[in-house]
């Protein structure tokens, strides 16, 4: 029998992304936690190796006199994954980038996020491939946050990002993955990895992500909101491993109608 996977980390069914090896397939943000503290035992408890970082909003360096999180979270135990939230244009998201590159001693890694409308928070597609042209072009590794929209993400894909992370609902709704169908469509025509982002609110909804066939799923407002942030970290780590052995099983297919578990016994003579 395969052993079972220790903190959230499966070494028996790695993924890569953007040139590095992991072996947790959960991705965690940063925002909304009470302090640096319980974000830190949130994370532990996840058993998440990348964490994305709001350049905008979180301090990682940019204020000498604030607290810094990365002093929380120690290298090499995580990859740290900078984001453009809270920009709207290409432009000061590639600003953004640039930074966060420099805060982080030259990491070409960015989460790029380009909001085109401020009610639904809904990405800005034009805005945001006009961004990965742009930032694939200065060596940056893409990881682009889109619509659920199969066309666009191949156009982000042709565009140069290292992974596309189509949202399941709009962000911070917890609605969960309300359009499963685009998503395997995503999935099926993908040459990079796929990553659920956004919308996710429980266990169920990051297990069925990882049965869809994504390659893992980022999540910050489920957990941080959450009454006990720290047992759903616990609960979604569990729900990622679950929905990836699912999937890596094959489930069996639908059937309309009953079918018995045993089956018959022959009749005696």
């Amino acid at each position: 029998m395969r052993p079972r996977a220790r903190n959230g980390r499966d070494p028996e069914d790695p993924w890569e992304l953007a040139g590095r090896v992991y072996t947790s397939r959960l991705l965690v943000g940063t925002g909304k936690y009470r302090d640096f503290e319980q974000t830190q035992q949130a994370i532990e408890a996840s058993g998440a190796e990348i964490v994305t970082v709001a350049i905008r909003r979180v301090n990682i360096g940019q204020d000498r006199n604030a607290p810094n999180l990365l002093d929380y979270l120690p290298e090499p135990d995580y990859t740290i994954l900078p984001n453009t939230a809270g920009c709207r244009t290409a432009d000061e998201a590639i600003r953004t980038a640039r930074q966060a590159r420099e805060l982080l001693d030259g990491s070409p890694l960015i989460k790029l996020e380009v909001i085109g409308d401020d009610g639904s928070l809904y990405p800005d597609g034009l805005e945001t491939l006009r961004a990965t042209e742009a930032l694939a072009r200065e060596g940056f590794w893409v990881l682009v946050y889109t619509t659920d929209d199969p066309v666009l993400a191949r156009r982000l894909a042709d565009a140069g990002a290292r992974a596309i992370m189509p949202l399941a609902a709009p962000i911070g709704s917890g609605l969960g993955i309300l359009n499963p169908y685009n998503i395997r469509l995503i999935i099926r025509e993908a040459r990079v990895p796929v990553l659920v982002d956004a919308g996710v609110g429980t266990a169920s909804d990051a297990a069925l992500a990882m049965e869809l066939g994504c390659e893992g799923v980022l999540m910050n407002t489920a957990i941080a909101a959450a009454r006990n942030p720290v047992r759903m970290a616990c609960a979604m780590r569990e729900a990622v491993i679950a929905g990836r052995l699912a999937y890596l099983a094959g489930p069996m297919a639908r059937q309309q109608l009953a079918q018995a578990s045993s089956p018959p016994r022959d009749p005696k003579p």
